[in-house]
Parts: C-alpha cells; structure tokens; sequence
C-alpha cells in the first residue's frame, strides 16, 4: 500500500487541505497523512472551504512530523519551501514532489477575498492530487 506524506510549515491549512483530498481522490488504498515542521492548530477556513467539497477535515489536528511514518513513505509532497528546506533527511528511495503553494493563512482582504485565495489553494492541491493518481496507475 503507497504512503504519502503532506508536509507544510505549521500544519494547519496547505497540509490539511492535501490530506483531507487525498483521503477522498486516492481512497483507501493508500496511507495518507500531514505533519508540520511546528504545530500551528487547524485554520478554521481551511475547514470552511473543504466543507464546500463535502471533505470534513474538522476533526483532523495539527501535527508535528512523525520519522518513522516519513522513513517509510513512498511519496512526501512539500507544500511550501520552508517545509521543503527543513524537511528531515530521507532515504533516497522516497519520491519527493514540492508544490510551491502559497499560503492562505497569510491572505489579506475581506472574508470573501480570504475565501477565494483559500479555495484556490485548494483547487490547486485537487488538480495536483489527481495528477498525481493517474501518474501512478
């Protein structure tokens, strides 16, 4: 069974998003998780917007890296740099993708405006994931 491993700076919102997607478009056949170089909480409208995809991450929680789940990954995605350039050394066998999102936690405007940059980062990460499947059939 692949394992993949979502990783962003603080683990609440880009890594979140990812894992709660991935749960839905890779399904069981996969062990999928999210962790943090720190632990920042779960955004709240991270948890509004993937509502909007019927995905329910509200029960999911902000995690610092596991080395034993990351040394056996067949896959870690780096949401961000920071988390790209402080992830933990690997074994040269795990493939590691980087998808440079930006981040919604740091979006600025009204709530509307907040919204949209989060539901394109969310779209975003859907696009990517699907890629990803197809790629690996």
């Amino acid at each position: 069974m692949p394992q993949i491993y979502f990783l962003c700076t603080g683990n609440s919102c880009r890594s979140q998003m990812a894992e709660g997607l991935a749960k839905q478009i890779l399904g069981n056949d996969w062990q999928i998780a999210s962790a943090g170089i720190e632990v920042h909480g779960l955004n709240h409208l991270a948890v509004k917007v993937m509502a909007e995809k019927q995905i329910d991450i509200s029960k999911q929680t902000s995690k610092l890296i596991d080395a034993d789940y990351l040394a056996n990954c067949d896959y870690i995605v780096t949401l961000c740099g920071d988390a790209r350039d402080r992830c933990p050394v690997t074994p040269a066998t795990i493939k590691k993708l980087h998808w440079p999102l930006r981040d919604p936690a740091q979006a600025i405007g009204n709530e509307e405006e907040v919204l949209n940059v989060f539901r394109q980062v969310r779209d975003e990460i859907e696009k990517r994931i699907i890629q990803l499947s197809l790629d690996c059939v």
